[in-house]
């Protein structure tokens, strides 16, 4: 791997770090740079992952430092995400390079709607948090489906996380991302081993790419408690437009 690949894994996992701890989409950035780079989708996807499960335990540390995570929450609605999550990294092991790539670029297409919509943003919380038994089952069924797509692609879940804990429990934007970087975490580590036994992980780039990742969740972890986040919407806008539109064949570059 040359210098210049290497300082872009850096900087692409720094700003994945950072945009993922904010509110979601940092795979729009990571997933397609390791595709660009040569890896085959379901390897791209499975090195991702080393990433994320670093980013997640670090941003995971500094919410709980500050006073932000519900651990017994986080735990029950883990458990549903989990078993979802392998039923989905076992379909994205076994589809081909080509249908993943045009599925991704999709979905990136209607992320960035997300993004400029800012559906955190339009939810509305109460803050406080409503947690009756009927709102929680209500979770653990959603989280199985949330845990499907996010061990298939990973990319955009956290929109749906955060859409699912305001919506349904009424809990505060930052409290909902502290629990989206806990339970993504544990889904997506427990889904890692699904790529694992697959042989799907270039370990090496996923710890070069978990270096960046690490640095951007502590960043973006003060960046949301601080509500600074947003500078980072354009920039992902822009970049996600060029990506999706090089997946599609649009663009060589």
């Amino acid at each position: 791997m040359s210098f210049t690949d290497m300082f872009l894994i850096l900087i692409a996992g720094f700003f994945g770090g950072i945009i993922n701890t904010l509110a979601a989409g940092g795979s729009l950035l990571t997933l397609p740079v390791l595709i660009f780079l040569g890896l085959p989708s379901a390897v791209a996807n499975g090195t991702n992952r080393v990433a994320l499960v670093v980013q997640s335990i670090v941003a995971t540390a500094n919410f709980h430092r500050k006073g932000y995570f519900d651990k017994k929450l986080g735990i029950l609605l883990s458990i549903p995400a989990v078993v979802g999550s392998v039923i989905g990294a076992n379909i994205a092991s076994a589809i081909s390079d080509q249908l993943f790539n045009k599925i991704l670029a999709v979905i990136m297409v209607i992320a960035v709607i997300f993004i400029i919509w800012k559906p955190e943003r339009r939810i509305g919380s109460i803050g406080h948090g409503n947690y009756s038994v009927v709102r929680k089952i209500w979770g653990i069924i959603i989280f199985f489906f949330v845990g499907i797509y996010g061990g298939f692609i990973q990319v955009g879940a956290g929109f749906f996380i955060i859409a699912a804990l305001t919506g349904i429990f009424g809990i505060s934007l930052v409290k909902s991302n502290s629990m989206k970087v806990f339970v993504g975490g544990v889904y997506i580590f427990i889904s890692l081993f699904v790529f694992m036994f697959n042989g799907q992980i270039d370990w090496y780039l996923g710890l070069s790419l978990a270096v960046g990742n690490a640095l951007g969740a502590w960043v973006g972890s003060l960046l949301a408690i601080y509500k600074g986040d947003k500078w980072i919407r354009i920039f992902l806008v822009i970049t996600v437009f060029f990506m999706a539109g090089k997946l599609l064949g649009f663009f060589e570059f």
